[in-house]
C-alpha cells in the first residue's frame, strides 16, 4: 500500500515537473524570479503552480486567495503582485505534498503503516501552517506599530511645541527614534518613505495618505487624519489634537503589552508541564525499581 501510494505521488509530481517545464520553455520565458522571504524551491513551486492553475483551483478559492494576497501586500508592499501570491500558495501546497510523498516512502522502507497517516496529516498541516504564518506576521507587524506609535507622537508634540514645522518635526522625530530603536521598524520605515516623498516634491497630504495606506493600521489612519485636518493651522490646536490621540494610543499600547505578556505566559505552560513529568519520572523510578526487586 505504501509503495503504491509513493509511486503514485512521485509519478504525479514528476509529470507536473515535466509539463510545467515544457510550458515555461514554450512560453519563451527566461526564468521566474522568486521572492526572498518565501524561500521557495523552483522544482516544488512551479509544478504545483501549474497544477493549481490547470485545474482551476485558484478560481475556486478566489476569496481565500484574495485575503492572503491582501496580507502579503501589507508585508511586502505594493510591488507584491497576485502572481507572487499564487507562487507562495503553490509553494505551501508543494511542501505539504513533498512531506506526504516522503512519508509514504519512509513507510514503505520501514514497513510502518502508521507513517502513512503521519504523511497525510503533514500534507494538510504544512500548507495551513505556512498560510497562517502570514496572518501571524501581519498581526505582529500591527503590534509593533502600536507599541512605537505613542512614543513617536510624544516626541512629535515636543518638537511642535518647540516651534518646529510639521514636516521638519516628523523628520527629526524619525531620526531620533531610529537612533534608539532597531535599525528596521515598520513604522519608522514608512515614515522615512513618506518624508522622502515630500522631499521629492510630492504633496504632504498625498505622502501621509500613502503612509497610512501602507501601514494598514486603524490607529495610524486616525493619526494621519488628525495631521491632515490640523497641520495647516499648526500651533496649539495641532498639539492638543495629538495629545488627545496620544492618550488613546497609550491605552492601546498597554493592551498590546498585556496580550503579549499573556501569550508569553501561555507558551511557558508546555515546557513547565514537560519538566514536571520528567521530575515525576525521576522521583518515582527509584521507588518502582525497588518495588520490582
Amino acid at each position: 500500500m505504501a509503495i503504491i501510494a509513493g509511486l503514485l505521488l512521485t509519478a504525479v509530481w514528476g509529470a507536473a515537473v515535466f509539463l510545467s517545464a515544457r510550458q515555461e520553455t514554450g512560453s519563451g520565458s527566461k526564468g521566474v524570479t522568486f521572492p526572498k522571504d518565501a524561500q521557495e524551491i523552483r522544482f516544488i513551486t512551479l509544478p504545483f503552480r501549474f497544477l493549481l492553475d490547470r485545474y482551476g483551483l485558484f478560481d475556486r478559492f478566489q476569496s481565500f486567495l484574495t485575503n492572503v494576497h491582501g496580507k502579503l501586500l501589507v508585508l511586502h508592499g505594493s510591488a507584491w503582485s497576485i502572481e507572487a501570491t499564487r507562487r507562495y500558495a503553490s509553494s505551501a501546497v508543494g511542501f505539504g505534498y513533498a512531506a506526504m510523498a516522503g512519508a509514504c516512502w519512509l513507510s514503505a522502507l520501514s514497513s510502518e503503516p502508521a507513517l502513512l497517516y503521519v504523511g497525510a496529516l503533514l500534507g494538510a498541516a504544512i500548507p495551513m501552517a505556512r498560510l497562517r504564518d502570514v496572518s501571524r506576521k501581519v498581526e505582529r507587524r500591527k503590534q509593533e506599530i502600536l507599541l512605537l506609535l505613542p512614543d513617536v507622537l510624544s516626541k512629535l508634540m515636543l518638537l511642535l511645541g518647540a516651534g518646529e514645522t510639521v514636516q521638519r518635526a516628523l523628520s527629526r522625530c524619525v531620526e531620533r527614534q531610529g537612533a534608539g530603536a532597531k535599525a528596521s521598524h515598520p513604522l519608522l520605515d514608512e515614515l522615512r518613505r513618506a518624508n522622502e516623498s515630500v522631499r521629492n516634491g510630492e504633496s504632504f497630504a498625498a505622502a501621509m495618505e500613502g503612509f497610512s495606506r501602507r501601514c494598514a493600521v486603524q490607529e495610524v489612519s486616525l493619526f494621519t487624519t488628525t495631521m491632515l485636518l490640523n497641520y495647516r493651522r499648526g500651533g496649539d490646536k495641532l498639539v492638543l489634537s495629538l495629545r488627545e490621540l496620544t492618550y488613546t494610543l497609550w491605552e492601546k499600547r498597554k493592551a498590546v503589552a498585556r496580550s503579549r505578556g499573556e501569550e508569553a505566559s501561555s507558551k511557558l505552560v508546555f515546557p513547565l508541564v514537560g519538566i514536571f513529568i520528567v521530575l515525576m519520572i525521576l522521583v518515582a523510578s527509584p521507588a518502582m525499581l525497588m518495588m520490582g526487586w
